[in-house]
């Protein structure tokens, strides 16, 4: 016998009984980016491996050790996408849409990092990301930050606090390394391996670190906020201005730095403990040099991440979720004639009752079995159609959900009883 065929371990299936949640949540980040004028761009999963490497940077964990990379018949390196910014500048740029103009986009789909996979953190995950180009003032990075505050009010999370942050320009960021370098580099026998792989390509990682054995070098390093430049230091004071008077609370966190090397002046993360070790839900800030870092012309950026997978089990473990939608109706028929009816009668019902869920049995069986499976369904009446029903012009109609005895109704008025039923 043949071994069996299992998914690919840390990409999961989306079964019938979770993707009414997904399509819940769906709905709602629809709403919002609709709501905020966002239109939506939609990318290969597929992208050039130096897309990545040159957007995320060399020395990252993601290009290290975490893509998806193999060489195609061409002999061309490929990658399936990490995340989804540098796709959406690399669009951007290619199409013709970012230099001198103004741009809010989103868009929602897979993402890939070989990871080990844990609640919270799988290998094929999902984001939604919001992607703005062409504004370089901080009432942006406010807007990106109230709608994200506002989308928790709207699935009806309390648990999740706003932390933020300001990595200064690049230049700025730059003379702030060689500071921290040269610190760290007096405690070089006590870090970490990460830390160690990371003091000379990317030290502001090591900020980050989640060890607790290295928290006490962390917290004697140099703080990045006592040597941002002035344009920098006005940006982060304007923005945390505009969060005050929109009634935001947030934490200014100086360790964070977010794990990506395009990032520049304001980060931000809304964290939770309800979720352990993987608490950021969403992860966000500026790049204002990605666009001409890919090869554009230089052009503003912002945006910010979602993790889907995160946010639905955070959701659905606090009960935040709508029941999934059941039929309003379950056909049943019985016999050959009321079988070939039934199925007319049903394409019937859904035209003139566009708000109604109609189930058809479809699969013959007795009264008996049909109604159990009517009762299964969780709908709120069923529909009995026979071939003596048929010669009548009657239906039966059984509440499934009430106490009341079962009625019939002519066929004629079905769809007046239908609009009042509910």
């Amino acid at each position: 016998m043949s071994k069996n065929i299992k998914s690919i371990r840390g990409m999961h299936d989306v079964l019938p009984a979770d993707t009414s949640k997904w399509q819940y949540l769906e709905s709602v980040l629809f709403a919002q980016m609709r709501r905020y004028s966002y239109h939506e761009i939609r990318m290969p999963v597929v992208e050039s491996t130096a897309l990545f490497s040159r957007s995320i940077g060399e020395v990252t964990d993601i290009v290290e050790k975490e893509m998806y990379t193999f060489e195609d018949r061409n002999g061309d390196s490929l990658t399936l996408r990490p995340e989804g910014t540098a796709s959406c500048v690399r669009a951007g740029i290619q199409s013709g849409i970012l230099h001198n103009q103004l741009q809010r986009l989103w868009y929602m789909g897979p993402m890939f990092r070989h990871e080990r996979p844990q609640k919270g953190r799988y290998r094929q995950f999902h984001q939604i990301g919001v992607e703005t180009y062409g504004m370089p003032n901080p009432e942006i990075d406010a807007e990106l930050i109230i709608m994200t505050a506002e989308l928790w009010k709207q699935l009806g999370l309390t648990d999740v606090r706003l932390e933020i942050n300001s990595l200064g320009s690049n230049e700025a960021r730059a003379q702030y390394k060689e500071m921290l370098i040269a610190y760290l580099e007096a405690y070089k026998d006590q870090l970490d391996e990460d830390s160690s792989r990371r003091l000379y390509s990317n030290p502001l990682r090591i900020l980050d670190t989640k060890n607790p054995d290295m928290m006490s070098i962390i917290k004697g390093a140099p703080k990045l906020s006592e040597h941002l430049d002035e344009e920098s230091r006005q940006h982060f004071e304007k923005l945390k201005k505009i969060l005050d008077r929109a009634d935001i609370a947030y934490n200014v966190n100086p360790n964070l730095v977010r794990g990506l090397d395009y990032y520049c002046k304001t980060v931000f993360e809304w964290v939770t403990d309800k979720l352990g070790a993987q608490g950021t839900i969403c992860a966000g800030g500026r790049y204002d040099g990605l666009v001409a870092q890919l090869g554009g012309r230089d052009t503003p950026a912002a945006g910010f991440a979602i993790g889907l997978e995160r946010l639905l089990s955070l959701l659905d473990d606090a009960g935040l979720i709508p029941e999934a939608v059941r039929p309003d109706i379950y056909l049943v028929t019985l016999g050959d004639v009321a079988e070939i009816e039934g199925m007319a009668l049903a394409c019937q019902l859904r035209t003139d009752n566009p708000d109604l869920v109609v189930l058809s049995n479809c699969s013959a069986g007795s009264l008996k079995s049909q109604l159990k499976k009517a009762d299964n369904s969780a709908a709120n009446i069923a529909i009995i159609l026979g071939d003596e029903e048929i010669e009548k012009k009657i239906v039966i109609v059984k509440y499934l959900r009430e106490k009341k005895e079962q009625i019939t109704v002519p066929l004629n008025e079905l769809n007046t009883f239908l609009k009042n039923y509910k």
